[in-house]
């Protein structure tokens, strides 16, 4: 009996420590290595010329996690060797072979330098100190790589390239002067440095609408731009009633459908703001099969005194549309040189949803005799 127990007993044992393996197989644990390897390249004494080549090749060891583990390489470039201040370029790599842009490193270098004018950059040879950090994909374990230099390095004076804003926020006293409650404008589809918005133009309190228009949620150093700094064209200013110095004054109280376009002038942005009617249509087989700008289509504005949440109202839905294979029921805006679709929008569970830079948006049933109901300051609606 007491054989039979210990064989139980060493059966157990020996089933845990195989439980005890496969747990360690299937969750191990990663360790934190002091360092990882980044090689010096095979002719680091010759000239890196970086306006004049794309990329520097590294390679480096795997950092130690004790498994073989998806890891995130970045780029540190000083120019010190103590690395006292360096950038971290901003491309990162998923595997030990690196290509470093050149052009990246150059315009690091110029921030590391303190050039502010192309003729102080320095023309002579400068050593370059650079090293990888390293990350598991979740953003955990970062280890640090040694330090290698680049001996005769060639800069240039390299800046950021100039691109389009990812964003337009309008801000004024129809918004408290609050960025946190600054509309955030809707990008026209397709079409890069564009945005519209439905937006409420009336009096707060005895004093007409004021407006600014700013790339970030924020007063940095003055970008924000109104009359100083973007054209207004006159039909724009007759029908809204635009004057101001500054902000952008609106005489003639109401809604209007708001347009900001960019143009990068230079190494500046150059903006277009235009008021138009806000008209906004009720499309497809809801409309009787029209799609676009159509007269009979035309939601109902709501009266200028019922303020900023008052809702827009479509006609009322003259074909049902079951949601699934019909186009379902759409809404537009129409801005001039764009297609319906580039500045659609649609009520999803009460919210509205523009498509803006998406895809087609899913289909929405509805039947006849019901109507579309907006709230564009809320961003929320109905169908009933």
């Amino acid at each position: 009996m007491k054989k039979i127990l210990n064989i139980i007993i060493a059966t157990v044992c020996i089933a845990g420590l195989f439980t005890a393996c496969e747990t360690e197989r299937d969750n191990p644990i990663a360790l934190t290595p002091d360092s990882f390897v980044l090689n010096t390249p095979p002719h680091v004494s010759g000239i890196y010329d970086l306006k004049n080549m794309e990329t520097i090749q590294l390679t480096c060891s795997q950092p130690d996690y004790g498994f073989t583990a998806a890891t995130t390489y970045r780029v540190q470039v000083a120019t010190d060797g103590a690395f006292l201040d360096f950038v971290t370029l901003p491309t990162f790599f998923n595997r030990a072979k690196i290509d470093v842009s050149a052009s990246e490193m150059a315009v690091a270098l110029v921030g590391l330098l303190g050039v502010t004018d192309e003729a102080d950059f320095p023309a002579e040879l400068f050593p370059v100190y650079i090293r990888l950090s390293a990350e598991l994909s979740d953003g955990s374990h970062t280890v640090l790589s040694n330090i290698i230099e680049l001996p005769n390095v060639k800069g240039y004076f390299a800046l950021e390239p100039v691109t389009m804003p990812e964003n337009i926020y309008l801000i004024g006293n129809v918004t408290g002067w609050s960025w946190d409650a600054a509309t955030s404008m809707v990008p026209v589809h397709g079409t890069e440095g564009k945005f519209w918005t439905v937006q409420y133009l009336g009096k707060s309190g005895d004093d007409n609408a004021e407006i600014k228009f700013n790339t970030v949620k924020a007063w940095d150093g003055g970008n924000a731009f109104g009359m100083k700094n973007a054209d207004i064209d006159n039909a724009s200013k007759t029908l809204a009633g635009i004057s101001g110095d500054d902000n952008i004054v609106v005489g003639n109280p109401g809604w209007y459908i708001v347009v900001v376009t960019t143009e990068i002038s230079g190494r500046d942005y150059a903006y277009q703001v235009q008021f138009f009617e806000p008209k906004v249509y009720l499309c497809g087989n809801a409309a009787g099969g029209v799609w676009g700008a159509d007269a009979a289509n035309v939601f109902t504005v709501p009266d200028i005194s019922l303020g900023a949440n008052a809702e827009f109202v479509s006609p009322a839905f003259v074909g049902t549309v079951a949601g699934e294979g019909d186009g379902g029921v759409r809404a537009c805006v129409v801005l001039d040189g764009h297609d319906w679709w580039q500045s659609e929008f649609m009520i999803f569970d009460g919210k509205l949803k523009y498509r803006a830079k998406g895809g087609d948006q899913d289909q929405v049933a509805g039947s006849v005799g019901q109507k579309l109901y907006i709230n564009f300051t809320g961003r929320t609606g109905k169908i009933e």
